[in-house]
């Protein structure tokens, strides 16, 4: 059954103009990441990063997963069960926290917020915290990193968002995108437009689009069940903790398929979509 659809899917595509892909073959690989290959780093004192993506040329890539060219940096931390960060201070930055896993709590401007599975944490710049893990198993979260532009209004405190609880925005985006927001431009972003939950029911595709300007950073990481990405003319299977980079060439089509019969798939989602506007 699942042959014969995505058979379809195919047939369909070939028809489509969206399938005038520039991007093909191995350069597609530049644009994959998956953070249980990535080598380990210290921040933060005692955070331990694994870089997914960093500063490069998206247009150009001469290494995989260097391709930011808005953002400053995505990762996946770990924080050892009863650890706590060194106090930080971020300058002409943000830092936006996903939880995946384990329980602890964040510390800025002396407000306390918890931290598990599915909370999102925006730290603005120039306010003063630090992380802790309050149980006894790693806290893991992604990273994301956003510079500030020159103007910009950073929040006076924290703001945490609880994906268990935000209600579906909409159902119906590209076709079959289940989204939850978690932060949008008027919550304080400073360079990003929207951070969000998005869902697929089983045996679903969002719709093979393209974007007409190459001023986008997009970037879907797969949280719970295996999919499929649709990218140029290749299906990649894409499992959790694997992420995928929209390919800014005004060219290439992407999407994502639930092939799955009876379980939805999710991902953390987060975009730049046009010049960012200063907010005053």
């Amino acid at each position: 059954m699942i042959k014969r659809i995505l058979a379809s899917i195919a047939f369909v595509l070939c028809f489509m103009p969206l399938v005038r892909a520039q991007a093909t073959g191995d350069r597609i690989n530049f644009y994959f990441s998956d953070w249980h290959n990535a080598t380990p780093h210290t921040t933060h004192g005692t955070l331990e990063e694994r870089d997914i993506y960093t500063r490069g040329d998206p247009h150009s890539p001469t290494t995989k997963g260097a391709v930011l060219r808005f953002l400053d940096g995505y990762s996946y931390a770990t924080l050892a069960p009863h650890a706590s960060t060194k106090a930080t201070r971020l300058d002409a930055a943000q830092e936006i926290y996903f939880v995946v896993s384990g329980h602890g709590t964040a510390t800025a401007g002396g407000e306390t917020a918890d931290l598990f599975r599915n909370v999102a944490v925006l730290m603005p710049a120039n306010l003063e915290f630090t992380i802790k893990n309050t149980g006894d198993e790693p806290l893991a979260m992604y990273l994301i990193r956003e510079p500030t532009p020159a103007g910009f209004r950073p929040n006076s405190s924290m703001l945490m968002r609880d994906g268990n609880k935000i209600p579906i925005a909409s159902s119906d985006g590209h076709w079959a995108h289940i989204d939850k927001p978690l932060f949008v431009t008027s919550d304080g972003l400073g360079t990003l437009e929207a951070v969000m939950l998005v869902a697929l029911d089983p045996l679903t595709i969002g719709r093979p689009h393209v974007v007409d300007h190459d001023d986008i950073e997009e970037i879907w990481t797969a949280l719970d069940g295996t999919s499929l990405a649709f990218v140029s003319n290749e299906l990649r299977r894409q499992t959790p903790g694997m992420s995928f980079y929209h390919i800014p060439d005004n060219k290439t089509p992407h999407s994502n398929i639930n092939q799955n019969e009876d379980a939805q798939v999710s991902f953390l989602y987060f975009a730049r979509y046009h010049p960012h506007e200063t907010r005053k």
